[in-house]
């Protein structure tokens, strides 16, 4: 008897309740909510040759962007060679190992060939979509889905489609459509944490920063539960609405209360903690000693290799501290040239340059920090993270240019914010600060 997955996918190796555990897995993957490895790991007992369970727990670990869990999501990849494997398990494995090598580009474009042979996938676009994310490719996180969708009426979470569509329409500027889709798609399924982000970004990009307060809060039941994945990063979206509100001391506390109340040690809250109290900083709020215990934290996960979009991050922590050696010593690692992966060159090209920009900046030299940033600006398909993540640097250098009286450079980038929200009192205040007056 063939066993299969609740999309149809054949499971090789599997029970019909290990393919349970499996449905169970991606289900949570799916949300982003509740621990997806312990039913793999339970599926794997069960059936020890199931190669689609490991599959799905090493993508799991990659994805991770921390370096003991990639290596761990290596060691799988090395244990599926000898466990049976069908044309799905095989192409799945093929952009699996370039992954776990953290070349995410190369592993996009097998994903793109696995997603058009196996468009019902389920774990195969999660982990396209996921990859695309990793490498800022905007038009992917859009279009991969939108090649699938047509092959989905009627397969069981289609819905979880829309949630990632809505995210690539969002990155791709097609703000209108992607509202639609996501909230399409929290209409079907209303713990959608995937598609409830995305309309967050929406209303972050077009600064509806009200409406994105609201809406949050509003929805507080469906993506805060405490193994909720995402609650830390749409926190983070909270805390943005109320800077763009000019409501710092609400930003704060909401640092305190949940961005870092768990003391979280995952690498995506670390850079929601970062992230934030820099553009705090950037605002002149006293954040205390805050910055010593997320430098700290960092300290497990910036290595200066797996993932430079962290590193950044871990950067912004370290300065923050006080602890610029530690920047520094960020810096040697990707001019070292010991190493020549994807993710080396992105950190020697477009991480170091970056951190160079943040190092000047924290020594007041703002004219040395506006050139590295001014190019920054430009690192969408060549950096990770999203529109709203990569804004930090946009933050950082209208303040440099700003301060540093480079006024012709402040004037226009301050237009250029207040062009595309005007009510935003973070551009309000930029404004003034840089001699323009704001309606």
């Amino acid at each position: 008897m063939t066993i299969r997955d609740r999309q149809g996918g054949e499971l090789t190796g599997a029970s019909p309740r290990a393919a349970e555990l499996f449905d169970l897995a991606i289900s949570r993957f799916a949300h982003f909510c509740g621990d997806p490895v312990e039913p793999l790991r339970e599926a794997l007992a069960d059936s020890p040759d199931f190669s689609m369970a490991l599959i799905a727990k090493a993508w799991i670990y990659a994805m991770s962007t921390e370096p003991q869990a990639t290596a761990l999501a290596r060691r799988m990849v090395e244990d599926l060679a000898g466990m049976p494997k069908g044309p799905r398990e095989e192409s799945h494995l093929e952009a699996l190992q370039t992954a776990s090598l953290t070349e995410w580009t190369l592993a996009a474009r097998a994903l793109d060939l696995h997603n058009a042979a196996y468009p019902c996938d389920l774990i195969g676009l999660l982990a396209g979509h996921q990859v695309d994310f990793l490498t800022a490719n905007a038009r992917n996180l859009r279009d991969r889905i939108s090649r699938a969708l047509p092959a989905w009426d009627g397969v069981p979470g289609r819905s979880h489609l829309l949630g990632m569509l809505a995210f690539g329409l969002e990155e791709m500027g097609d703000y209108h459509r992607a509202e639609a889709a996501g909230m399409k798609a929290l209409e079907a399924d209303p713990d959608d944490s995937w598609a409830h982000h995305a309309v967050a970004h929406v209303l972050e990009m077009q600064g509806r920063a009200a409406e994105g307060r609201d809406f949050i809060l509003k929805r507080r039941a469906h993506w805060a539960q405490p193994d909720n994945f995402l609650k830390v990063h749409n926190w983070w979206h909270l805390a943005l609405c109320h800077l763009e509100l000019g409501e710092p001391d609400a930003a704060l506390a909401l640092y305190d209360e949940e961005v870092r109340g768990e003391a979280s040690t995952v690498a995506q809250n670390l850079v929601d903690a970062s992230a934030l109290l820099w553009r705090l900083q950037i605002l002149g709020i006293d954040v205390g000693d805050r910055w010593d215990e997320l430098a700290d934290t960092w300290t497990q996960h910036a290595d200066g290799k797996c993932y430079p979009f962290n590193d950044v991050h871990a950067a912004l922590a370290y300065i923050g501290a006080g602890r610029r050696s530690e920047a520094t010593d960020l810096l040697k690692i990707a001019r070292s040239g010991s190493e020549r992966s994807e993710m080396n060159r992105w950190m020697r090209d477009t991480g170091a340059p970056i951190i160079d920009g943040l190092l000047a900046y924290d020594s007041a030299d703002f004219e040395a920090a506006i050139d590295p940033l001014l190019w920054a600006r430009q690192i969408a398909g060549t950096f990770g993270g999203s529109h709203a993540q990569r804004d930090v640097i946009d933050w950082t250098l209208t303040d440099a240019a700003i301060r540093g009286k480079v006024t012709p450079l402040a004037r226009a980038l301050v237009l250029e914010r207040l062009a595309l929200r005007p009510e935003s009192r973070v551009n309000i205040a930029f404004a003034r600060r840089a001699g323009l007056r704001a309606h």
